[in-house]
């Protein structure tokens, strides 16, 4: 069975569960981080002592994104991993745009869920959801072509940002009027997995 460590309100945590339940995986989750801390153990898999780590059939695995590769060309079959190159990197490419997307929504996150009204900087926030909106912009672009990132369906490459889409649209920003955008968002919300998994409070 997947093990999963690494607590839910983490996005990257978020990611590989809401992944595990679209590949139909059995899994099992351990609290780390946060306020859960890191053992010895923990710090054993990862001595980056970050979060998640997997460990599947002896495999074990940080690093979000590459544990989302492993497990879409492990279990996800043509649907998830598709043999075709091009056909691959269409959906992969949307996975480290997130990247950078997760650092510009950084300050709103952490100012906004993190910090208590009184420690707030209304400029730093500001700066992050403009920031959030141009690169939201982009994704609008691209979802005016294709009803998913990964192409005709869902795939992959809609999994990361899927998961920093909750957190902006659960933020109090402004937020530009992005129709496909929100198309997309609505067609994600109604996933089970995506329910389950991403849609907790933001704490």
């Amino acid at each position: 069975m997947l093990t999963i460590w690494g607590r839910l309100n983490s996005h990257n945590v978020k990611k590989v569960a809401w992944f595990a339940v679209e590949l139909g995986l059995g899994f099992e989750r351990h609290d780390v981080g946060g306020q859960f801390g890191m053992d010895a153990a923990y710090l054993a898999k990862n001595p980056n002592a970050l979060i998640p780590t997997i460990e599947d059939d002896g495999v074990i695995l940080w690093e979000s994104n590459a544990i989302l590769r492993y497990l879409a060309a492990k279990h996800g079959g043509e649907r998830f991993w598709p043999a075709d190159p091009a056909t691959r990197a269409y959906s992969d490419r949307w996975m480290d745009w997130q990247i950078d997307y997760a650092e510009g929504q950084r300050d709103a996150f952490v100012n906004l869920v993190r910090k208590e009204p009184g420690q707030r900087n209304p400029a730093a926030i500001a700066a992050s959801a403009k920031r959030c909106a141009k690169r939201m912009t982009i994704l609008d672009a691209a979802l005016a072509q294709s009803p998913w990132l990964s192409g005709g369906e869902f795939g992959i490459g809609d999994i990361p940002i899927g998961v920093y889409a909750y957190t902006w649209f659960s933020l109090d920003i402004e937020r530009p009027a992005l129709p496909h955008v929100e198309d997309w968002y609505s067609r994600i919300r109604a996933r089970p997995g995506y329910m389950e998994q991403v849609m907790i409070p933001l704490t």
